[in-house]
């Protein structure tokens, strides 16, 4: 599950722009933050009524790492991390408790995708998962998303998905150690699978808090798509990272640079743009939208107050320097056995000066094997929620 071990570090989200300097593009930059938020249980609660439909028992009926991308034919396609099917029943559940619940013995698969209709309707279950394990102990998430041209200059246009590739662990990695970061290719308009490759092998980088997966944020700038990452140390704040990819280029590996601190350069060792190890940082998985000419990056807090709170930062770069951590919101949870992490941004929703965004929650003890009863006897447990903001002026 795309993890309840994150929390810890704060997990953010990055809302970008046209940038100057090493970035390109042009535009105007003063600091952002959140001015006001309110829930959005119309949104919540559509998703809820997918999951809950009893009609099929191969469909999602939970899960967490959402993302979301509209279709050139106007759907919208959601990508889950960890995810179970199956039926869901009640209320009451099997203890009595007024909570709809699942069955114990439900699927469970490692990635899962959701698709509307035109209408924005929730209409089916892409078969799950969508993107197969690697076969060597190795399973895939699903992250950032974008329409495409196949290939440079062409008509025909794909889905190309981000996956992070993590591998089984033991010790303090309950939720595997960060293996790779891949692209996935989706044919239009059927939504099939045509091929991943491999963008940033970290297998060989010996310590596993070093390692850097790529792609819980990209953000369209100028004639660039920045894509965003995160290490997997164990650290109370994790360090952010950026790569860029010319826009439309995502499947190319060859096109892809990173920036090592001082420069943009393919083949370079990422360097971080944000974070300290410490109080300031992000947490594993982030988003990112583009906000006039600042980027403004929401996080879950670090420390304690991380468990329910975001926060944000903001920058002229998506470089840095960063400017925060700003005051922010207080996320809802559906009891108090759970904690908030992953927001992220949904464009496809925005409406009325308003950036929509979900957050995930699970349980503090759901590691795989652990805690699942819980999350079955009550599904709201391990469902996104949304929430939409505006943004003002920073001091």
């Amino acid at each position: 599950m795309l993890a309840v071990a994150l929390v810890a570090g704060g997990l953010a989200v990055l809302l970008g722009r046209s940038d100057g300097g090493p970035d390109g593009g042009a535009g105007a930059c003063r600091g952002r933050q959140v001015s006001s938020w309110r829930d959005e249980p119309a949104l919540t609660q559509d998703l809820a009524r997918y999951g809950d439909d009893a009609a099929r028992t191969d469909d999602w009926s939970g899960g967490d790492g959402t993302h979301s991308v509209r279709l050139p034919d106007g759907r919208v396609l959601w990508l889950f991390s960890d995810t179970f099917l199956g039926a869901v029943h009640g209320p009451p559940n099997l203890a009595g408790e007024p909570h709809a619940w699942r069955d114990a013995g439900a699927p469970f698969v490692r990635n899962s995708a959701v698709v509307t209709d035109r209408s924005g309707r929730l209409g089916r279950t892409v078969a799950a998962p969508l993107f197969p394990d690697t076969g060597v102990g190795e399973w895939r998430w699903p992250v950032a998303a974008r329409v495409e041209p196949r290939t440079a200059g062409a008509r025909e246009q794909v889905v190309r998905v981000l996956l992070w590739t993590r591998a089984r662990s033991g010790g303090p990695y309950v939720y595997g150690v960060p293996a790779a970061t891949e692209v996935a290719t989706l044919s239009l308009p059927d939504l099939r699978l045509e091929g991943v490759t491999q963008v940033l092998d970290q297998r060989q980088v010996p310590d596993p808090a070093r390692r850097v997966l790529f792609g819980t944020a990209a953000v369209d700038a100028g004639r660039w798509t920045y894509v965003f990452g995160a290490d997997d140390g164990q650290a109370p704040a994790h360090r952010a990272y950026a790569a860029r990819a010319p826009r439309g280029r995502l499947g190319d590996v060859r096109a892809w640079e990173y920036w090592d601190g001082a420069r943009w350069r393919s083949g370079a060792r990422p360097a971080p743009v944000l974070g300290d190890g410490r109080r300031r940082g992000v947490g594993s998985a982030f988003t990112v939208v583009r906000d006039a000419g600042t980027y403004v990056l929401f996080t879950t807090a670090a420390g304690p107050a991380g468990l329910s709170a975001f926060t944000s930062y903001w920058s002229c770069s998506p470089v840095g320097p960063w400017h925060g951590p700003a005051k922010g919101f207080t996320a809802s949870l559906p009891d108090a056995s759970v904690a908030a992490y992953n927001p992220q941004a949904h464009p496809a929703l925005g409406a009325e000066g308003r950036l929509v965004l979900s957050y995930d929650v699970n349980r503090l003890d759901a590691a795989p094997g652990a805690g699942q009863d819980a999350l079955n006897r009550n599904v709201a447990r391990y469902r996104p929620r949304f929430v939409s903001v505006r943004l003002g002026p920073a001091p």
